[in-house]
């Protein structure tokens, strides 16, 4: 699973890449985001650790049958799904990245941060 992650991150779609930019190095209003990250059984286009919620960027390759079963087994491990269609990525950037703060001002911080930081570490 790890290779296929590393592919994936590799070899982006269109919308996957616009999104990221905006997403990377915590752009969106100090939100850590994490690119085809590794959930359990499943893999995230991309992770917010701290809210625990992923965003799945929807094109032509999904499948509804696996996106439903993918989408339970994270939220079985307390991991709340959002779905982007690609056209919204691609047309309308302003709008999916509202939707975003939205959905990420719901959710409560989890504390303390899963993956700290070593002490010191960016500044």
């Amino acid at each position: 699973m790890l290779s296929y992650a590393h592919k994936m991150r590799r070899q982006p779609t269109e919308a996957e890449k616009r999104l990221w930019r905006h997403l990377s190095s915590a752009r969106l209003r100090g939100h850590i985001f994490r690119r085809q990250a590794i959930l359990g059984p499943c893999i995230a286009d991309f992770c917010c650790p701290q809210k625990r919620l992923t965003v799945e960027v929807d094109g032509d390759t999904h499948i509804l049958e696996t996106d439903a079963t993918r989408d339970e087994a994270l939220r079985n491990q307390g991991i709340e799904v959002v779905g982007i269609r690609n056209e919204d990525v691609l047309t309308n950037m302003d709008g999916v990245l509202r939707y975003l703060l939205i959905e990420l001002d719901r959710r409560a911080d989890r504390w303390p941060h899963p993956n700290p930081s070593p002490e010191g570490e960016g500044l």
